[in-house]
């Protein structure tokens, strides 16, 4: 444009000033509060500036353009993020989560960085010290999701040009190897817990394979002992600042109806009678929350306590140290191993996809492919060496089964799952007695 031309309004300009430096202006629009957003490059040549201004035109039409105002540090869109926009779609423990992980192994490191100006290199950086500090690759990879999220608003909002998340290698971690019980050292817990308070518990765990907080949040209203039928509708979990709390589950799958094995549903109902006389000894000490597995005064029980009661137990039992999580594991294993077809085994779990269950639980494949070429030997050639061809689908039998998630008959009710568990594991729990002298808590 000639010098002494003006641009007009919404045009973009180019002049020299007169120290022979090049200055070109670009209209963006509004910026925050009504303001005009007009940006400025420079450049000692004519050909640069033009560059400059092309490329800022063409962000402002596709609507890329960073916006206006000085960017914020990386703590301080992470701390808006969390707080504003990713708050209201998580539940409290994964919040929580977020916050420690965030306030613990991001911002100390890399907070400090104006968000316009991270590298690739800060977050590979970021990534081997956590790693040198011996951070397992599942937190370092779950540390990447975070800031791969907030960085992707911060690129919607116009707050950055890239998402330099997505220009990094993820780290890698690898799936933890299912470690179930064997089935002798899961008798031998179901063994060990006779006698004790809530020995049903551990028979529910080993039996059914509910998560820790299904299996708390479990009240008297959730089970038809009559029916045969336990629904699971809550988790009890611990939240900060909130105590214990009883919360939706995680899925719509997660909501579901399972089939009782007939040892299993005598044994809670001996446990029922066993909690009525502690609820008459207690007294007015007890508090009635109806949770099937409680406290002595009735109150819900601490999922850390119940941890505790876990380790204890094995150790009791005689049998290797497993994580809790693992008596789910050692369920799903002998659902399968034992002719359980997948999907129901997936309904039982609470699986969202079928491919969870196959992908968590390929341990046992080899197993079940053994299994399924002796049984199309007999079929086709009547061969009875190898394994045993399992029953055929369709007899009756004493396997849990799973329901639909709306709550309707359990599936597994007709036909059931067809093979009888073995011997010996039967789960047994007797009453005890106890006496309140005191506040319990």
């Amino acid at each position: 444009m000639p010098r002494g031309e003006r641009a007009a309004a919404g045009e973009s300009s180019i002049h020299q000033d007169d120290a022979g430096r090049w200055h070109g202006y670009v209209s963006m629009g509004l910026a925050d509060g009504g303001k005009r957003d007009r940006r400025h490059v420079s450049g000692t040549r004519r050909a640069d500036v033009v560059r400059k201004v092309r490329a800022l035109e063409q962000q402002r039409d596709a609507g890329t353009a960073v916006t206006a105002g000085r960017p914020p540090t990386v703590e301080a869109w992470l701390d808006h993020w969390l707080t504003n926009i990713a708050q209201p779609k998580l539940r409290p423990r994964s919040f929580d989560d977020y916050r420690s992980k965030i306030t613990t192994r991001v911002v100390p490191y890399i907070g400090h960085h104006r968000i316009d100006r991270l590298q690739p290199e800060h977050l590979e950086q970021l990534y081997a010290r956590l790693a040198a500090e011996g951070l397992a690759p599942a937190t370092v990879l779950k540390v990447h999701r975070i800031v791969s999220k907030a960085l992707k608003v911060a690129l919607q909002r116009g707050r950055v040009g890239r998402n330099v998340a997505t220009l990094v290698d993820a780290p890698s971690a690898e799936r933890i190897e299912v470690q179930p019980l064997l089935p002798d050292e899961a008798r031998a817990v179901l063994a060990a817990a006779t006698g004790q308070r809530n020995a049903a518990r551990w028979s529910v765990a080993l039996a059914l394979g509910l998560r820790q907080g299904e299996a708390l949040g479990l009240q008297w209203d959730d089970v038809d002992l009559d029916a045969g039928v336990v629904h699971i509708r809550q988790q009890l979990q611990r939240q900060r600042g909130k105590g214990l709390v009883l919360t939706s589950l995680k899925s719509t799958a997660s909501r579901r109806a399972i089939l009782l094995p007939g040892p299993l549903a005598a044994a809670l109902r001996l446990h029922r009678t066993a909690q009525l006389e502690e609820r008459l000894a207690a007294g007015q000490l007890w508090e009635d929350h109806r949770f099937v597995f409680a406290q002595p005064n009735g109150r819900g029980i601490d999922p850390s306590r119940d941890h505790a009661a876990w380790k204890k137990l094995l150790t009791t039992a005689g049998v290797r140290t497993a994580r809790l999580h693992d008596a789910r594991h050692t369920a799903a294993t002998l659902l399968l191993t034992q002719g359980v077809p997948a999907r129901v085994a997936m309904g039982i779990l609470g699986h969202s996809q079928i491919s969870l269950t196959l992908g968590t639980y390929s341990h046992v494949v080899p197993e079940l492919a053994a299994e399924a070429a002796s049984r199309m030997g007999s079929a086709l050639w009547g061969e009875t060496s190898g394994t045993t061809p399992l029953a055929p689908i369709g007899t009756a039998g004493n396997h849990a089964g799973t329901a639909t998630t709306n709550g309707d008959a359990p599936i597994g009710a007709s036909p059931q799952v067809t093979r009888e568990p073995p011997r010996g594991f039967e789960p047994r729990t007797y009453a005890l007695r106890v006496r309140c002298s005191g506040q319990l808590s």
